[in-house]
Formats: structure tokens, sequence, C-alpha cells
């Protein structure tokens, strides 16, 4: 037995455990009844460390050493095992790196950990059951409708590596998503999808804001301004009626909500992408001017 130990470089123990479990019949006793085992057994001896120190168990080996199953079949088991102990442990070390990033108490720190282990199943459910509250019985049309399902557009599972950005990004929308007033504000935006300033402007005067409103911010143009006026002529038309710019910042003031853009915000980073840069400073701006010169 010591021959064969120095030879598969396993310890004594390791060889009779293994004999006397079955997995590894000595060949032969000799005269003094020591095992003895041949070069098959040999060879069987160096498949079961090597498969034992890919983490394969006793019982799986068994299987192996009589035909029961292929090493190709164990082993795909095995590494899905160990693609799902992989992904908890990089969940893990995301949490923990967010708990000490945001040095929260231990309530905090619970909560943080139950959120990010939530499956792919329960964190749709927490969206679609959002999503379902808040526009239930409302006849929503084509575009609010696109919008409500590009709202549920969580990714099935967390990236196999989730940055500390993302497991604070889904923390932050569940608490997000859990508030009463920001469902009564999407709701009020739903309802706001079917007025005529919806219909007439829509996403047509996003790109006029961004562009004028963001240059009057840079160069320090207030709303209230003479020039704060020239610029918003060149965003809304100048001889808009004083009761259609009343509607339209009324309208404004309910789609235009900071919350609904970070809810944006955060899918983009839990999908992976780059959220888009903030437009509300823009729309505040364009607000604030209607109202100064309405």
């Amino acid at each position: 037995m010591g021959r064969i130990a120095r030879r598969t470089g396993l310890s004594v123990h390791t060889i009779r455990f293994w004999s006397d479990s079955g997995l590894i019949a000595p060949t032969d006793r000799s005269a003094g009844g020591y095992r003895l085992y041949d070069a098959a057994a040999v060879a069987r001896f160096d498949l079961v460390r090597a498969l034992r120190e890919l983490g394969i168990g006793l019982e799986a080996v068994r299987r192996i050493l009589a035909r029961q199953a292929t090493v190709a079949e164990v082993a795909e088991v095995h590494a899905q095992a160990l693609d799902a102990e992989i992904k908890a442990l990089r969940l893990r070390r995301a949490v923990l790196r967010t708990i000490a990033k945001r040095g929260g108490t231990t309530e905090e720190t619970t909560m943080t950990h139950k959120l990010a282990h939530l499956s792919a199943a329960q964190r749709q459910q927490v969206i679609d059951g959002f999503i379902e509250n808040t526009f239930s019985g409302i006849a929503l049309d084509d575009d609010a409708e696109v919008v409500a399902t590009w709202m549920r557009e969580l990714p099935d599972e967390l990236p196999d590596d989730p940055t500390p950005g993302q497991v604070d990004a889904w923390i932050e929308l569940t608490d997000l998503v859990g508030g009463e007033d920001f469902r009564q504000r999407l709701r009020r935006i739903a309802l706001a999808g079917a007025s005529s300033m919806s219909s007439r402007y829509g996403y047509a005067l996003r790109s006029p804001t961004l562009e004028h409103a963001n240059r009057a911010m840079a160069e320090s143009i207030t709303p209230e301004s003479a020039e704060g006026r020239s610029i918003l002529n060149l965003i809304i038309e100048p001889g808009m009626p004083a009761d259609e710019r009343a509607e339209l910042r009324r309208w404004l003031e309910t789609v235009a909500d900071a919350r609904v853009e970070r809810y944006w915000q955060l899918l983009a980073v839990l999908n992976g992408r780059e959220p888009a840069p903030s437009a509300m400073p823009a729309f505040t701006w364009l607000i604030a001017a209607i109202r100064a010169h309405g």
C-alpha cells in the first residue's frame, strides 16, 4: 500500500478508505495479508483522485466506476452546480461591497441581503404587480401601453458578477415602486396621455427643450429674464394663446417627474446600460419660463 501511495500521491489512509468503501477493491492479498493492486487498480485510483479534486462526490464517483454514468454526464451536472455556486458567491460579494459602502444599520443590512437574493421570478413579480396596480381601470392608448410594457423590462437574472451599483439600483427600485405617491403620479401621467397636449406635443417637445433649455442653463440665462423669453420662443410657438400655454404648463408639471425618470435610469443600470442624462433640469427650466411669460 505504501508503493501505491507513493505512486498516486494519495495517503495510505485515503487508499484504505476508498478500498473499504468498495470504490476500488484489492486485486489480491499478500502472504502477510496486505492488499495488492494491479495496474488497472492504480489507474482507477488516479481517476478517483482526479474526480475528487474536481469536487465530485464519492457517490457520483461510484456511479462512474460502475458505468452507471459517464464522466461527461457527471461533469456537466457538477459544472452547473459550480455555476450556481459561483453566481451566489459573486452576488454575496456584491452585497457585502454595497453594505460596506452604504455603512447602513443592521436593519438596512438585512434588507439589502434579502432584496438582493430575490429570485428572477420574485423580482419580476414585484414589477408586474406594481404595473398592474398602477394602471388598473385605465384604458391605455397605444403609446401608454408601450410605456407600460417597457416598465416591465427587468432582466431575467442579475448579472453573473453584479456590481454594487446594480445591487443598489435594485434596492432603490424596490423602494420606489413600493411608494403610493409614485403609483398615483404614474396614474395621473397615464390619464394625461389622453389630453390634447399629449397628442399635440408628446415627444416632439423633448428635443428642442433639451437643446435650448440646456444651453440657457449653461449660459446662466434665467427662465424669467428677457433672454429666457427668447429661449422659450425657440421651444414653443411665440404666438401660442395664454390659455393654451397654461394648459401646456399643467400637462408638463404632470408628466415631467424626477421619480419617473429615475425609474428608467434604474432599469438601465439593471439591464447593463448607461442611463441617459437627466432631462429634468431642462423641463424644469421650461416650466418656469412658461409660468413667467405665460
